[in-house]
């Protein structure tokens, strides 16, 4: 009869903790002390559960303390309760004052400091567990490659990884997708595509974390290739995985906006519209692709919004360099009850910068009240991208008075900006305040300082700042080194370092095809130049549209122009970068009339809109083909396609007139120039005199170089050889005194050739 009054007891306690009924609890554990059933330690193990999943803490905790009698699964019912509201240092305890413990306890703590974000504790508990002779579960391994992939600890996760193996549990599903998003985190991509290829079963979770780890490292095609692969393979398509591959389409390049249409198509077919994540993950990837429209469409149908949604649509805005539309949107979401947070007010921070809105900026984050480091990062960051590294360093500055802590953006980006400015005694001061930080291993701090100490003309510390680095598995601090060695023109050092990174099992990105491609350029060195060309063939990089340009400016370097031409043509993807390369290498290898033709079809036919670039591109091509009257349309023509003249377009002018020997108009242009002090300028005038023997303007050229450069021995030189192709020896000879005089001394001349044995 007790036996059954006690399972009645334990199942209406049961239905009570279901309906988490705090008021039927307490009766039933009134009934359960007036019948003297208090001592039966599996109803006070269940009273326990019932009082924790009430909020009744401080009740459980009264219960477990007068408990006559205490079975491992009392501790159980404490420790559980203490971990899931988060009370981890009173957890801890009981988990040390534990009698017997099994891998149940063990997993209990491991998973909430997973949860809390205590990554290390989790790990130190793990090491424990081990150490006293507890198996792991598939839960406990789970939390333990969560918490590997959220500190990027991607050789103890390997080492888990063989315990795995070890254990036999490489065939369980939970284990095998947290084993999978391990190493997605870590940025290992090949081995998470080993684990995923070997995984005995796949669901939506793995695919889900295969795509992340794919988007991240610039895989798009293979992300999509999966993606399909899932629908076809009959994997449940749900929201989240529609989100993950929207991400992939943000991230991609904005030839790859017609796969996000496709899965915009899908989402409206799968009917996840009124799914307010994946609708987010919608205006993100049009606003990534900076097609606004389509994002306000989208926008105004959403059936409910969140201050992500706002968020998402100020970003847009403020990347399209919108910046009234962002104000606006900002008002009305204050004015429909959305209350602004941190992100908000970074997104239009960082729009106002991108515009070169200064004041504004300043007057948002004064707003702010009290910003947290987040927004000062913000600041910082915004001010580096738009070349305003000395407002950078004061903001550095006024963050030291208002006992702001800064981590480890705020001094890769401060390092950032002093190696911009130069000032290397800042950056040195940089450097010593992120050792005694312990911010120097972090791979964007070091990649910073790498970067500071290459552009201080001090690329031997950079060196060891590189050697010094325990995480040598990062590209970011490869690609920094390579673009410190390439600044330094250590080209042939720089192509050493790219080979070496391939023996290191590096993927290389974009950045370091366009490092390393740029050091072949300026060796002249195509045989290296085809070599880096294959290798971007083979990690399937060479349609991004960067690498493509990169290509392309190699091979025109290197004077290959057909080769170049012939990739250009079978690019997928071409922006306007792209094309100004290849009418730049047309007009520098003397196809003048191959680069207008090109610019003729970019105008009337690509679609691209050209930019000031082109228009310098074209004028050099109008230039070395004596197309004279052309250039000057096309100088003219200018403004109409929305490109403001600036004195590089002046100086390519002036030259294509030079050539030809029409110095009246060049008299002309010089008027209408705003601002004279250019030395290039003045070099191409007297240039173009000394070829045309015009003595008037070529004296005033090199008066006017002489008065930027006393020192700089060009103008004599052009000047004397000018007098000497004349006939003009006393002028051939003041020009020498004049040069001895000034201490404007003549450098030597090199001359460069690739050794063709040399490997």
């Amino acid at each position: 009869m007790e036996t059954r009054t006690t399972t009645q007891l334990a199942n209406l306690l049961q239905l009570s903790i279901n309906n988490k009924s705090h008021s039927t609890g307490k009766l039933i554990h009134a009934h359960i002390l007036r019948t003297g059933c208090l001592t039966d330690t599996f109803l006070s193990n269940r009273l326990i559960e019932l009082y924790h999943k009430c909020g009744h803490l401080t009740t459980a905790h009264q219960l477990f303390d007068q408990m006559p009698h205490r079975n491992i699964f009392s501790w159980h019912a404490i420790l559980t309760a203490h971990c899931k509201t988060n009370n981890l240092d009173t957890a801890h305890q009981l988990f040390d004052q534990m009698p017997e413990r099994n891998a149940v306890s063990w997993n209990t703590l491991i998973s909430a400091f997973v949860h809390n974000r205590l990554y290390h504790k989790a790990l130190s508990m793990f090491n424990n567990m081990n150490k006293a002779g507890f198996l792991p579960t598939n839960f406990t391994l789970a939390s333990v490659f969560s918490a590997c992939g959220a500190v990027l600890d991607s050789d103890y996760g390997c080492v888990c990884h063989g315990l795995v193996s070890k254990i036999g549990l490489e065939s369980n599903a939970y284990v095998g997708n947290a084993l999978l998003s391990m190493y997605a985190k870590c940025g290992r991509v090949e081995d998470a595509l080993k684990v995923f290829d070997e995984l005995p079963e796949v669901n939506e979770v793995s695919f889900t974390a295969i795509m992340g780890a794919l988007r991240d490292s610039d895989r798009v095609d293979y992300a999509f290739e999966l993606f399909r692969s899932m629908c076809r393979g009959g994997i449940p398509v749900d929201a989240v995985s529609v989100s993950s591959i929207l991400g992939v389409c943000a991230r991609s390049g904005i030839g790859q906006r017609f796969h996000g249409q496709q899965i915009h198509g899908l989402t409206v077919r799968l009917g996840f519209e009124s799914d307010l994540h994946l609708s987010n993950s919608l205006l993100d990837m049009y606003a990534k692709h900076g097609d606004m429209n389509s994002a306000e469409l989208i926008f105004d149908n959403l059936q409910e919004f969140s201050v992500v949604s706002w968020n998402v649509m100020i970003g847009g805005y403020g990347q399209t360099h919108q910046i009234q539309k962002a104000i606006e949107f900002m008002q009305k979401m204050q004015r429909l009850g959305f209350e602004p947070d941190e992100v908000t007010y970074i997104n239009m921070l960082t729009a106002c910068l991108k515009a070169g809105d200064i004041e504004t900026a300043h007057e948002i984050f004064n707003k702010m009240g009290s910003p947290g480091l987040t927004s000062w990062n913000a600041l910082l960051s915004g001010y580096t991208q738009i070349g305003k590294h000395k407002e950078a360093i004061r903001v550095f500055i006024k963050m030291q008075f208002c006992n702001v802590k800064g981590d480890e953006t705020t001094f890769a980006v401060i390092a950032s900006s002093c190696g911009s400015l130069g000032l290397s005694e800042g950056g040195k001061q940089v450097h010593a305040v992120s050792i005694k930080n312990y911010f120097d291993d972090d791979v964007y701090v070091a990649s910073g300082l790498i970067g500071m100490y290459s552009k201080c003309n001090k690329i031997e510390v950079a060196r060891l700042v590189f050697e010094r680095i325990k995480d040598q598995d990062d590209i970011v601090c490869w690609n920094a080194m390579m673009a410190g060695l390439s600044f330094n023109n250590l080209d042939k050092d720089t192509f050493f370092l790219f080979k070496n990174m391939l023996e290191n099992n590096m993927l290389p990105t974009q950045f370091s095809y366009a490092t390393v491609l740029n050091s072949c350029s300026k060796l002249s060195s195509i045989s290296h130049g085809k070599q880096v060309h294959a290798r971007a063939l083979k990690d399937e990089a060479i349609n991004d549209v960067i690498v493509g340009s990169a290509v392309i400016d190699m091979y025109c370097k290197c004077g290959d122009v057909n080769e170049a031409r012939l990739f250009f043509d079978e690019m997928l993807v071409k922006n306007v970068v792209t094309w100004n390369e290849m009418i730049h290498g047309y007009a520098q290898n003397g196809f003048g009339n191959e680069g207008v033709e090109l610019f003729e079809q970019i105008v009337n036919e690509s679609g691209q809109k050209p930019d000031a670039i082109t228009f310098i591109a074209v004028l050099t091509a109008c230039s070395h083909s004596g197309l004279i009257d052309y250039g000057i349309n096309v100088f003219n023509s200018m403004q109409e396609h929305g490109v403001e003249p600036v004195l590089d377009h002046y100086t390519c002018l002036i030259d294509l007139l030079g050539r030809a020997g029409r110095f009246d108009e060049i008299e002309v242009v010089l008027d209408k120039i705003p601002c004279l002090d250019d030395p290039v300028l003045w070099e191409v005038v007297l240039s173009c005199c000394r070829v045309h023997l015009n003595v008037g303007l070529a004296k005033r050229a090199a008066d006017e170089l002489v008065r930027l450069d006393p020192f700089n021995s060009a103008p004599y030189v052009l000047l004397a050889n000018m007098y000497t192709s004349m006939g003009r020896w006393d002028d051939v000879r003041k020009i020498r005194e004049l040069m001895v005089e000034k201490q404007a001394v003549k450098g030597t001349g090199y001359c460069w050739f690739e050794n063709k044995d040399e490997s």
